[in-house]
């Protein structure tokens, strides 16, 4: 991949790196030889980031010509908010406070080049402050407090090539050309691939898939076309360099997956979880609501708060379960036996949010799970309950362990219609994602239990049935809506 480095005055970057080709900005905005030129990397080194200024329009640009900015518009904007600085800082909180556990002083200012303390200091802080904010040239103040001696980050902002001192300029040099060789790009063909990024946390004790499935879809997006690269949580700055992204660990809305999810989003990237359905499915209040209103079945369902407790006792009564807002994986769902529980556990669970999910509990000895991928049945399991248990997982959490209850994969053809039908009207409440509905079957018809974005695809259970097949279809996926972004004719 061709690298343009684009600067306010050719002064300012007299020695081009190897590799590379350094224009002013008035060049490259102007000159139809670099308006014309298809793919490559922008790296914009500006004087001023500033709306309407070259800088900004040249990130601006470089994104309408199929280039790839560095750094990207989103990036400065987000240099813009004053809630940025907070964000990052309670972001960092755990390593500021143990990468500078035995530092002197009440305050520390970093220079940073292309993630590169100037000075070689605190190179976990540089890395993962440019993971998160992205820019060539980035000033950081982390200061201590004097209340209770705890680092935070104070500030953090560009700065221009003008404000680099002469003898760092070695530095600089180094930086860049580090920043450059970090990801190898795919030497392209007739056709280009895609590049597509899987996110991941190897250290999550319930990731939506294991290693074994992760690999079967690696392997299944190089044969539908894809470069691909598993990323993980210090690789937030480098989705702009990905066509695709999907997301292949558990979803929350205040995490880094529901970030990851915007950005790839606003950088014109698709992505599975793509930000509306993990806003959707990971509130249950949300699926609540939805659900009523559009008539889909359900178990009786009542959003409980502290004013209207005497309603569930007086229409769902007991058993019933309770349902965090933004529970996952079993978690933060409880169920209550009688008045003594049901009082216990909404007092500790309406201290953690305004409302709850109260729901009418259905027993069954197997929960459906319905795969939809982009408004279509995928595969069909049925989820039995974990042994001497109510739900699909066990959970002991004096022992930080869990148990699962038995997997069944069924052909489509063999899923009851009515189950099917139900499933995926429910999907399509939620957007044209992947999701799995889960669903009970009862002596009044079927009802739809919750529907999760993110859905668990594990070698052995549910690719029982489908194997290689079940990876492929959602890469398919993935390229059809690439190809028709693109207008590449099916061959």
């Amino acid at each position: 991949m061709d690298t343009i480095i684009v600067v306010t005055d050719r002064a300012d970057w007299p020695q081009p790196a190897q590799g590379t080709t350094v224009v002013t900005a008035k060049e490259y905005l102007t000159h139809t030889r670099w308006s014309d030129r298809r793919g490559g990397r922008v790296v914009n080194l500006c004087r001023s980031y500033r709306y309407q200024r070259s800088g900004y329009y040249v990130s601006m640009l470089a994104l309408a010509r199929g280039h790839r900015p560095m750094p990207t518009l989103e990036a400065i904007q987000d240099m813009k908010s004053k809630t940025v600085t907070r964000m990052l800082s309670d972001e960092l909180d755990d390593l500021l406070q143990q990468e500078l556990a035995d530092a002197v002083g009440a305050e520390i200012v970093l220079h940073l080049f292309f993630g590169q303390d100037a000075l070689r200091r605190y190179p976990k802080i540089s890395q993962a402050v440019f993971a998160r904010a992205p820019l060539p040239l980035l000033r950081v103040v982390l200061r201590r407090s004097h209340r209770d001696e705890t680092w935070a980050l104070a500030s953090i902002g560009a700065f221009s090539l003008e404000d680099v001192d002469d003898s760092l300029r070695p530095a600089l040099t180094d930086a860049l050309e580090a920043f450059l060789r970090r990801r190898q790009p795919v030497v392209r063909m007739d056709v280009s691939p895609y590049d597509l990024a899987i996110l991941v946390d190897p250290r999550e004790d319930h990731p939506p898939s294991d290693a074994k499935a992760l690999a079967a879809f690696a392997a299944a997006g190089q044969q539908e076309g894809f470069s691909v690269e598993f990323i993980g949580k210090d690789d937030f700055g480098r989705v702009a360099e990905f066509d695709a992204l999907f997301i292949r660990e558990t979803t929350a809305v205040n995490h880094r997956t529901f970030r990851f999810a915007q950005r790839a989003s606003r950088e014109g990237l698709e992505v599975i979880d793509d930000p509306q359905s993990i806003l959707r499915c990971t509130n249950k209040v949300f699926l609540a609501e939805a659900l009523t209103r559009l008539g889909i079945p359900t178990p009786t369902t009542i959003v409980t708060h502290r004013g209207n407790l005497d309603e569930v006792r007086d229409r769902i009564g007991f058993p019933c379960v309770l349902k965090q807002p933004d529970s996952s994986f079993s978690q933060g769902v409880v169920k209550v036996d009688d008045d003594a529980e049901f009082a216990e556990a909404t007092r500790s669970l309406l201290r953690r949010s305004e409302l709850v999910v109260a729901q009418a509990f259905v027993p069954t000895d197997f929960d459906w799970r319905i795969g939809v991928l982009g408004g279509r049945a995928l595969y069909a399991c049925k989820y039995f309950m974990a042994r001497r248990h109510w739900q699909i997982i066990l959970h002991d959490p004096d022992a930080g362990t869990s148990e699962d209850g038995a997997v069944e994969a069924v052909a489509l053809d063999d899923v009851p219609p009515e189950v099917l039908e139900t499933a995926l009207r429910a999907a399509t409440i939620m957007g044209n994602s992947l999701y799995g509905v889960d669903l009970k079957e009862t002596p009044d018809g079927v009802v739809v239990i919750e529907v999760n974005d993110n859905p668990s695809i594990d070698a052995g259970y549910e690719d029982a049935l489908l194997g290689e097949e079940l990876y492929r279809a959602v890469m398919r996926e993935f390229r059809a809506r690439l190809d028709r972004r693109h207008q590449v004719p099916r061959s």
